[in-house]
C-alpha cells in the first residue's frame, strides 16, 4: 500500500502532493515502483495534528480519487474517519475505507456498512493532536487485541461481513517506543485474531528514537521494520518508498518459497 498524502502538514511528505498533477505523477511513480493499493490522505494523523474539515478535506481527496480511477486499474483506499468524506470517495472511485478511528466517528460505521467496501480497522490511543502525551496501557498487546475484537464485533453487528474487515495495530498512535516494539516482538497475536493485517510503519518517529535519523534518513530502518512485519504475518505494509519495499519482499519471498 503506497502513501499519497494530499495535505498540507503531513509528517513525511505534507505540501508535495496537493495538487492533482502532483498527485497524479507521483501515483504513476509508485504504480511504477509496484505499488498494489494507493492510499489517499486528505487529513494528517501525525502527532499534533489539528482536525481538518470535512469540506477541505473532500476538495483535497475526490479529485485525486476520480483522477486515479481514470487512470488506474489497482486499487484505491481512502485513509479518512469522516462519514461523508467515505460516501464521496467512494463515489468517486475509492475500493477501500482506512480508518485511523476504526469507525467510531459520527456515522462511520453505518456508512460502511452500507458502502459494502473493505476496511481496515486501526487502534489508535486519542486523538492526534494528544495521543502522544504519556499514552498507557496495562498491557499494551492485550489492550490493542481487545480494541480490534471490540471493533471487529461492532462491524459485524452493524452487518458488514467479515470478509471485508482488515486490522491494523497503529504503530505510533499513542504509543511509545516501548510499547511498538512490543506490539512488533507479538505481532502473531494481532494475527490470530484472524483477519488480514496491515502495518505502517514506514519513516515513524520510532525509527527517529532508534536510529536518531530525521524522516528522510529512515529508509534502511523503515525496509528492516517492513520485513519483520511480513515474517510475522502481515499481509499489507504501507509504505512511503514504494520501489524499495517491493525489492525487499521479493527477496524475503524468494527465500521464503
Amino acid at each position: 500500500m503506497a502513501v499519497l498524502n494530499v495535505t498540507p502538514d503531513s509528517f513525511s511528505d505534507g505540501g508535495r502532493y496537493m495538487g492533482v498533477a502532483d498527485a497524479l505523477k507521483q501515483a504513476v511513480r509508485m504504480v511504477d515502483e509496484g505499488a498494489d493499493i494507493l492510499d489517499v490522505g486528505g487529513e494528517s494523523a501525525r502527532p499534533g495534528a489539528l482536525p481538518v474539515s470535512a469540506e477541505d478535506e473532500l476538495e483535497r481527496v475526490v479529485p485525486v480519487i476520480e483522477k486515479l480511477r481514470a487512470e488506474f486499474d489497482l486499487p484505491i483506499s481512502i485513509d479518512t474517519s469522516k462519514a461523508v468524506v467515505m460516501r464521496e470517495a467512494v463515489s468517486a472511485g475509492a475500493d477501500m475505507i482506512n480508518d485511523v478511528r476504526a469507525l467510531q466517528s459520527p456515522g462511520s460505521l453505518q456508512a460502511a456498512a452500507e458502502l459494502d467496501v473493505p476496511v481496515c480497522l486501526m487502534h489508535m490511543r486519542g486523538e492526534p493532536r494528544t495521543m502522544q502525551d504519556a499514552p498507557d496501557y496495562a498491557d499494551v498487546v492485550d489492550d490493542v487485541s481487545q480494541f480490534l475484537q471490540e471493533r471487529i464485533a461492532a462491524c459485524l453487528t452493524a452487518g458488514m461481513t467479515s470478509g471485508r474487515l482488515i486490522v491494523d495495530p497503529g504503530f505510533g498512535f499513542g504509543k511509545t517506543l516501548a510499547h511498538n516494539l512490543t506490539l512488533l516482538r507479538n505481532l502473531d497475536q494481532i494475527v490470530a485474531l484472524g483477519y488480514p493485517l496491515l502495518v505502517g510503519l514506514s519513516r515513524k518517529s520510532m525509527l527517529g528514537q532508534i536510529l536518531d535519523r530525521p524522516v528522510d534518513q529512515r529508509l534502511y530502518g523503515g525496509l528492516t521494520l517492513a520485513l519483520i512485519a511480513r515474517q510475522k504475518g502481515a499481509s499489507i505494509v504501507r509504505v512511503h518508498d514504494v520501489a524499495q519495499t517491493v525489492d525487499a519482499l521479493r527477496v524475503l519471498q524468494a527465500v521464503s518459497d
